[in-house]
Order: C-alpha cells, then sequence, then structure tokens
C-alpha cells in the first residue's frame, strides 16, 4: 500500500484521465468516488436549473450516496482530492466522502477540472470540511488533457 491516495469524483472521464495520471507519477493508490445513483448526461444539465446537479448544488446540505469506503484511511499520509468544479466548488458528492473520514493529521492536495472556473473557491469550501489538524494544499485546474511532464512538475511544485 502506497503511503498517498488520489481520489477522485469524475462524470465525463476527464478527471479520471488526470487521476490516473497522477496515481502513477506518485506511485500512489486510487479511490474512484462513485455516486450510488450515476449521474446521467440529463442530470449534469447546469443550464436547467431542475436537473440533479443543479438540485443539489443549490443545497449546501445535500449528500448523495456513494458506493464504497477507504479500505485503510488511516494508512494514508497524503490524499489528492481531485473533481470537476461545479458552481465554483466540489461536487455534493465528494462532501459526502469528506464527511466520512476524519482526514486530521494528513496533507490534502486539492485539485480539480474545469471549463471556466478556477479553483480558489473550490479549495475554500473543502478546507471548511476538513477537521483541525488536517493541512491543505491548495493545487489547481487540471484541463486539457494535462502531459505526464506537466503532471510531474506541477506535483514537484507543491508545498508538501
Amino acid at each position: 500500500m502506497s503511503k498517498t491516495l488520489v481520489a477522485y469524483f469524475s462524470c465525463t472521464g476527464t478527471t479520471k484521465a488526470v487521476a490516473d495520471k497522477l496515481a502513477e507519477i506518485l506511485d500512489a493508490d486510487t479511490f474512484e468516488i462513485v455516486p450510488e445513483v450515476p449521474y446521467t448526461k440529463e442530470d449534469l444539465d447546469w443550464m436547467n436549473c431542475n436537473s440533479r446537479s443543479s438540485v443539489e448544488m443549490n443545497d449546501r446540505r445535500t449528500r448523495p450516496a456513494i458506493v464504497g469506503k477507504v479500505g485503510n484511511m488511516d494508512g494514508y499520509e497524503t490524499i489528492y482530492l481531485g473533481f470537476p468544479v461545479w458552481w465554483y466548488v466540489e461536487p455534493r458528492v465528494v462532501d459526502t466522502f469528506l464527511d466520512q473520514y476524519d482526514l486530521s493529521g494528513k496533507t490534502v492536495v486539492v485539485f480539480g477540472t474545469s471549463g471556466s472556473s478556477d479553483i480558489a473557491k473550490a479549495v475554500r469550501s473543502v478546507k471548511e470540511k476538513l477537521k483541525k489538524g488536517t493541512k491543505l494544499v491548495t493545487g489547481k485546474v487540471l484541463n486539457g488533457n494535462p502531459s505526464y511532464s506537466a503532471l510531474k512538475s506541477f506535483v514537484e511544485s507543491l508545498p508538501l
């Protein structure tokens, strides 16, 4: 078991592709945050205020159920947490993941994918959900199918 975990949520495969490359570079384990009820294309229609994602994002208390748990979270020192940025923050299904674990004493590196949003508000939102004693490192939005060398440079630039 690696001491690093790349945990990620991905609907379209974009975040998964980045997470898989990061895991390879870091020689890390991976955990995909999978919603119990998968998102459909209609669910992800952010232009429809009645779509599932819009309804979830409009209620900060929403916690969609997820499938599975990390087998031995205590064994990890560093967690890279990746997700598509929705409404400038992490999707609520990521909040479900964060609610399940006490990450105090660990380092959490946030990274995202997005068509147009930056990650600053998402990092603040994640920080609100972490317990005291968790070191939070601001990553960045990693779009456009970044190369291994670009991701390696990103990893090496982090203040861990």
